[in-house]
């Protein structure tokens, strides 16, 4: 194997000695039975956000989805590529998850570039047009903290972000009729790498709040 990749072939060897070897009945009964998760998670790809480190969730837990600042693009009904799309349906329509989570975090570079003036090349279209679903997130918090802190804004930014894309997933037509026959339920957090906390979005005070404290 290559030496670039030497430490994660030690901690795949660690993981088959200890970690599973701890849940082998679990995973025999994930095999046997299929997966039934709690929760889709859609998630940010930054590589300091681990979704099952976050929540102690075990395997079988949840349903991830990751992409570029845990967006959620609206419904769209045509016949192209659609991945979070089509996880999406998958989650809520097969799988019949209870409960979707769009988790949001601190430092996010999505929603930095969002700030930032980046010339579209052929390398990065695909970037640049998914960027677009943060643009709402960017004009509220433009109005809103335009005279604090960049770090005020950013935070601001990203938290908005997860609230828009809630909005996004009920343009979708199995989220929209399970949430309406109360079956299934959307959920924003927001993760902060520095200190490890989340806060949650309470849609009836318009606010973020410690998750703990629930």
């Amino acid at each position: 194997m290559d030496n670039r990749l030497k430490e994660f072939e030690k901690g795949h060897e660690a993981f088959k000695q200890v970690k599973f070897n701890q849940s082998k009945e679990r995973f025999k009964k994930l095999v046997a039975e299929g997966q039934n998760p709690k929760a889709l998670f859609i998630g940010c790809s930054d590589s300091r956000v681990m979704p099952a480190m976050i929540t102690g969730a075990k395997p079988g837990d949840l349903f991830i989805v990751r992409n570029i600042g845990n967006f959620v693009a609206p419904y769209k009904p045509d016949a192209d590529y659609h991945a979070t799309a089509s996880a999406i349906e998958y989650a809520v329509s097969i799988l019949e998850v209870s409960d979707i989570i769009v988790c949001g975090h601190s430092d996010c570079g999505a929603i930095a570039s969002l700030f930032k003036d980046i010339d579209q090349t052929a390398e990065n279209i695909h970037t640049i047009k998914w960027l677009e679903l943060g643009a709402e997130a960017k004009k509220v918090a433009l109005l809103a903290y335009k005279h604090d802190s960049e770090d005020v804004m950013l935070r601001y930014t990203e938290k908005m972000s997860v609230v828009y894309q809630l909005d996004n997933l009920l343009t979708y037509p199995a989220v929209k009729r399970r949430v309406k026959e109360g079956t299934l339920f959307l959920h924003g957090w927001h993760y902060d790498i520095e200190d490890g906390n989340i806060t949650y979005y309470d849609d009836e005070n318009y606010e973020f709040k410690a998750l703990t404290q629930k």
